[in-house]
């Protein structure tokens, strides 16, 4: 199968110098690796970027980035490919045969959308770590649309820090939205369910990524989820409400944090509370002024 693998970075660091050098030893899958850059980055990310066989670089502006619409750019300009792959540039793959076995998911010929196990980074706090350990699981799944009556909301879940999609159930789909704030992944794979598709969750595909995010960060993600969530409230029709997977993640939280840091559950109380108030401030985006909603999300430029 044709593979290309698409990066979208601003400003990356240097875990983006990570991604590339194990994208250069990846083992059992060809690919081109496409780099879309709204910023400018350095020369040492473009000398190491050069390295890899056949990789392209495109520049494009800020103002013009969006989460699904740049990503639907992407697929667009390279219609013969069979599969496209999607990482963040905080994503470093776990070893070399990451990419290779997310690919491998597609040979199931129902397969739209395939996604990684998610694994923190060796120096990653206590929230960031349980964050991971509670949304991607050792054991693999196949999700139909059939699903939705056990796993609820969770049956469309994906990540797009790594994601691959078969081009035909994209364009079956009509692609990413080309304007949403976040979340297109999630977007895409609902979709895709919906259609007759099915995601799998790919656990053996692994990549090191997570975030620490501080208290003001979490209110700030969740009123971007909670804006998704309202704009799409299909997603909540046909899949259920987010609240009971956000009501799983705090009781296995306040588990995990009794066994391992008890001394963190009052921080993880209010930090979970600013979750939620920025979820349902998020609902309710349409009663709140442009500036003051520039100022609670993480996406001020979608505003």
């Amino acid at each position: 199968m044709k593979v290309n693998i698409f990066i979208p970075v601003y400003h990356p660091e240097r875990k983006f110098l990570s991604l590339l050098r194990m994208l250069k030893v990846q083992k059992d899958v060809n690919f081109v690796v496409h780099v879309i850059d709204s910023a400018a980055m350095g020369d040492e990310y473009k000398k190491l970027l050069s390295q890899l066989n056949h990789a392209t670089y495109q520049q494009i502006e800020a103002s013009s980035f969006n989460h699904g619409g740049t990503r639907q750019e992407c697929i667009d300009q390279y219609p013969d490919s069979e599969i496209c792959v999607f990482l963040t540039q905080d994503a470093i793959l776990f070893d070399e045969y990451s990419i290779a076995r997310l690919v491998r998911a597609f040979d199931d010929p129902s397969v739209g959308c395939a996604y990684g196990r998610q694994i923190p980074h060796p120096n990653a706090k206590p929230f960031a770590v349980f964050a991971r350990l509670f949304n991607y699981k050792e054991d693999s799944y196949t999700f139909s649309y059939d699903d939705r009556t056990q796993h609820g909301i969770k049956t469309a879940f994906c990540s797009n820090s790594f994601a691959a999609y078969r081009h035909s159930a994209m364009d079956n789909i009509g692609g990413f939205p080309n304007d949403t704030i976040l979340s297109e992944d999630m977007y895409v794979a609902a979709k895709m369910l919906m259609a007759g598709w099915k995601i799998s969750y790919v656990s053996s595909a692994k990549v090191y990524h997570s975030h620490d995010y501080s208290v003001i960060d979490e209110f700030k993600r969740y009123f971007d989820i909670g804006v998704f969530h309202e704009r799409e409230s299909w997603i909540r029709e046909k899949f259920g409400q987010a609240e009971g997977e956000g009501g799983r993640f705090v009781l296995n939280e306040v588990k995990y944090l009794y066994e391992s840091s008890p001394m963190l559950i009052p921080s993880m109380i209010v930090r979970d509370g600013m979750k939620y108030l920025g979820y349902r401030l998020g609902l309710k985006e349409r009663f709140i002024p442009r500036a003051i909603k520039k100022r609670f999300s993480m996406n001020s430029r979608f505003w």
